[in-house]
């Protein structure tokens, strides 16, 4: 670490964005201690996990996983919140790398060509300035030297937040806001299609069957986090 980091560091020091206690040179993003504490899944070695059932009789995807469970006013709300809304892309990196290193281990997830992200609508793009699964996607790619492409799924419509929307609504909402313009770029692939988080999964699924004429391509789903 340079002179002008230490300094900066005394000043404005990193903090946990669990507990805002001040992190250690080693520590990321959040301290050891909430580190423990964070609610993992354990979806990436676990065949048939909830990620997966969720989709059962409406994509049949080939794997799936979410690394942490999302609860309302919980931990992991609480960091995804800083990366979706407060541009701490630190985050993104901290989660992909974490999954990252569980999907290699699990071996499950094979003979994958690209990583995919649900994508923003332009307006909402321009709006906040990032998507906030790139870094995220970023860091899979990195780890499982896998290309991230971000220009092959597209968002066609522009929709106000889901968070406070029922069951239903939610599904009615994203049906077609979705396509692929280039279906020939991912016939006979095996993508691995990613989001921040998994609550009804209308939205992954609105994404998987934008692809329906791809032919022969094979999906699968990788999130930050899956609300149980």
């Amino acid at each position: 670490m340079s002179f002008f980091e230490n300094v900066f560091n005394i000043f404005f020091p990193k903090v946990c964005l669990s507990c805002n206690d001040t992190l250690s040179p080693n520590e990321q993003v959040i301290c050891v201690t909430c580190r423990h504490d964070l609610p993992l899944t354990n979806f990436s070695i676990e065949p048939n996990n909830l990620v997966e059932k969720s989709f059962y009789g409406r994509y049949p995807i080939i794997n799936g996983t979410a690394l942490f469970y999302f609860y309302k006013q919980g931990t992991i709300q609480k960091i995804i919140h800083n990366l979706k809304y407060k541009n701490q892309q630190q985050v993104g990196t901290f989660i992909g790398n974490w999954l990252g290193e569980e999907i290699l281990e699990s071996n499950r997830f094979q003979n994958i060509d690209y990583i995919i992200p649900v994508p923003l609508h332009k307006n909402k793009l321009i709006k906040r300035g990032y998507n906030q699964v790139t870094t995220f996607g970023k860091s899979l790619s990195e780890k499982l030297n896998i290309p991230f492409k971000e220009n092959i799924l597209i968002r066609v419509s522009y929709t106000k937040t889901q968070t406070k929307k029922i069951r239903l609504d939610r599904w009615k909402n994203v049906q077609e806001l979705f396509y692929v313009p280039d279906p020939s770029k991912t016939k006979n692939k095996h993508i691995l299609l990613i989001d921040d988080v998994i609550t009804t999964g209308a939205t992954l699924e609105a994404c998987c069957n934008a692809f329906k004429k791809s032919t022969g391509i094979k999906i699968s789903i990788a999130c930050m986090a899956y609300t149980k």
